[in-house]
C-alpha cells in the first residue's frame, strides 16, 4: 500500500512563500508521474504542477513562473515551493501518484494540506 502525506501548508500574506512537500512510502523513482493538485471551495479540482520519473515538469498556466515542483528521490519527497502567492492560490493542496505497472494505473492520494493566502 502506498501512501502519500503532504505537509508545509499554512496561512501566509499575498506575496509569500509556502512549500509543499510530499513523502512517498517508496521510492518516488517508481511512479510514473506525481504531481500537485488543489480544490478551492466551490471549485473542480485542478491540477497545478506534475513530475515525471525522468524529470520533465508540466505547470498550470496560472502558476507558471511562480512556483516550481522539484523532487528529492533521496527523501522520496516531491517538494512544490510556491512563491508570490496570490488570494487565489487559497485552496486544499493534494499531492497525487500514477503507477502504471503491466498496463494497470494505479492512482493515489494524499490527504491534502490547507494553503490560505490572505490579501
Amino acid at each position: 500500500q502506498v501512501q502519500l502525506v503532504e505537509s508545509g501548508g499554512g496561512l501566509v500574506q499575498a506575496g509569500g512563500s509556502l512549500r509543499l512537500s510530499c513523502a512517498a512510502s517508496r521510492s518516488t523513482f517508481s511512479f510514473n508521474t506525481i504531481g500537485w493538485y488543489r480544490q478551492a471551495p466551490g471549485k473542480q479540482r485542478e491540477a497545478v504542477a506534475t513530475i515525471s520519473s525522468g524529470g520533465s515538469t508540466n505547470y498550470a498556466d496560472s502558476v507558471k513562473g511562480r512556483f516550481t515542483i522539484s523532487g528529492d528521490n533521496a527523501k522520496n519527497t516531491v517538494h512544490l515551493q510556491m512563491n508570490s502567492l496570490k488570494p487565489e492560490d487559497t485552496a486544499v493542496y493534494s499531492c497525487n501518484a500514477i503507477l502504471n505497472r503491466f498496463g494497470v494505473v494505479y492512482d493515489y492520494w494524499g490527504q491534502g494540506t490547507q494553503v490560505t493566502v490572505s490579501s
